[in-house]
């Protein structure tokens, strides 16, 4: 009985151990940020037509049955492509846009469904068929923007670029998060071109005001200098009063005894009074002549150069202000100048170059045909040439067919001798018997083979006329035919 019980207690513990084993291996959970997409039998998910025949999961724990459905992950997470286009404005200038799209695969089943059936198994190339997309669209909305529109209205270029993917991007089941601009690059120059008018104003504006400011501290600095020139000058003054004044007082202070001294004696004090008194104007005067007028010419002449100087300051500051303008103003003619100069010569070339090349096609279109003209009439002349003669070979052949012969044989004699003669090429040695008679014996046979050559011409002339042949080896139409050649053989 104990063992019964032991054996029902470990099949229940295999079999709880088998069940959960079967859900862990049928039990699965969606993670935040991705969805399951499970095939494998017929399912209808809420929005979601009826004919999907997959069930989406996300969130949340799902049971699978191994073997009869598959269950495969779609990523949620987001995904960025930077955007590398080279685009042409309407303008017709070159440019570089470079930006950033940052996308994912919307949160709803349509999204879901729709970025599974496309990129479940090529989630790797998601950002290159995006960036695809926004490139075709950005060339499109540059092609219709003008270089100013771009640099000032940057967020119209975003939202329009944006608009137009968003039909496309809804299909592949991604949302886009954010799109922005980062450069554009002009290697044209265009831009800088188009910003340097700006810059010279304000650098004529920044010029103009150092130039005021400076003048302004320049007159500031002379008031400054003539203030101090005035207070010296008032400061010389009050101290030459004060030592005329010292001067005096101790005068008096030094008469003062004497006249105790000669109380008795009158005349003797009014005297002496007089002298000093005398002496005092003497004094008073020479103080005059030394300090006062000195330091007054002192004071005026160093007022006359501050005021020389504050002129020629200002003076200067103003024409230098002057010079900034009229430099300015130049600067300006001169590149407006230079760039009307240069669109004239672009057309006057562009006219130019059209112009030339339309006589040049005329030119050689009239030379072709000539051309033509001419090699047709030489090919009808030529071939008018050879009917006649082939003609008036016929004729005479029909004729007198042994003068022909005659006459064909008396042309190619030196051929036929030639031909006749070409036995003898490949022998090295010859050795000719009986001496003189030989060597007679042997130029008789070569003789001889003038008359043979005649009958196997006469032949020849027989065969071609059955056949429709000249007897120069051409036929009647006028369509040569290969020589027929005769060996002769070479007696030693």
């Amino acid at each position: 009985m104990p063992m019964i019980v032991g054996v029902v207690a470990g099949v229940a513990v295999a079999a709880i151990a088998v069940v959960i084993g079967l859900f862990k291996l049928m039990w699965r959970v969606a993670e935040p940020n991705e969805a399951l997409i499970i095939s494998g039998s017929n399912h209808k998910t809420e929005g979601l037509e009826a004919g999907m025949g997959f069930r989406i999961v996300t969130g949340r724990g799902t049971l699978v049955l191994p073997g009869v459905q598959a269950v495969r992950k779609l990523s949620l997470d987001l995904n960025e492509t930077e955007l590398h286009v080279d685009c042409v404005t309407h303008q017709g200038i070159p440019l570089k846009v470079r930006g950033v799209v940052i996308f994912k695969v919307g949160d709803d089943f349509v999204s879901i469904a729709n970025a599974g059936r496309r990129f479940l198994d090529q989630q790797k190339l998601m950002s290159e068929r995006v960036h695809n997309v926004f490139a075709g669209h950005l060339r499109s909305i540059v092609g219709g923007l003008t270089v100013e529109d771009m640099i000032r209205d940057r967020e119209k270029l975003t939202g329009q670029t944006r608009a137009a993917c968003g039909t496309e991007m809804e299909k592949l089941g991604l949302i886009v998060d954010s799109l922005q601009i980062h450069e554009i690059e002009d290697p044209t120059g265009y831009i800088q071109n188009l910003a340097m008018p700006h810059a010279a104003a304000v650098q004529r504006d920044a010029r103009i005001a150092q130039a005021e400011a400076n003048r302004l501290a320049t007159e500031a600095e002379q008031q400054s200098f003539a203030r101090m020139a005035q207070a010296t000058r008032d400061s010389e003054i009050l101290q030459a009063g004060y030592q005329a004044e010292r001067d005096k007082a101790g005068a008096k202070a030094r008469q003062a005894g004497p006249l105790a001294d000669a109380a008795a004696r009158q005349e003797v004090v009014v005297q002496e009074t007089r002298v000093a008194e005398l002496e005092a104007h003497r004094r008073e005067q020479q103080l005059q002549a030394d300090v006062r007028k000195p330091a007054d010419a002192k004071a005026y002449e160093k007022r006359t150069l501050a005021e020389a100087e504050r002129d020629a300051r200002i003076s200067g500051a103003e024409a230098k202000a002057k010079e900034t303008e009229l430099a300015a103003a130049a600067e300006a003619t001169r590149v407006k100048a230079a760039a009307s100069a240069e669109a004239e010569a672009t057309k006057a070339r562009g006219t130019a170059m059209a112009a030339s090349t339309r006589a040049t096609g005329e030119a050689e279109a009239a030379a072709a045909q000539a051309r033509g003209l001419a090699e047709a009439a030489a090919a009808k002349a030529k071939g008018l040439a050879e009917a006649e003669a082939i003609k008036a070979r016929a004729a005479a052949l029909a004729e007198n067919q042994e003068a022909v012969v005659a006459q064909q044989l008396a042309e190619n004699w030196p051929e036929i001798v030639k031909a006749g003669a070409s036995a003898f090429g490949n022998v090295d040695n010859m050795v000719v018997l009986n001496g003189a008679d030989g060597m007679a014996d042997m130029l008789a046979k070569a003789l001889t083979m003038g008359g043979t050559g005649l009958g196997l011409a006469r032949q020849l002339l027989a065969s071609m006329n059955q056949n429709g042949q000249t007897p120069n080896g051409t036929s009647l139409n006028g369509v040569a035919t290969p020589p027929h050649t005769q060996k002769v053989p070479v007696q030693e």
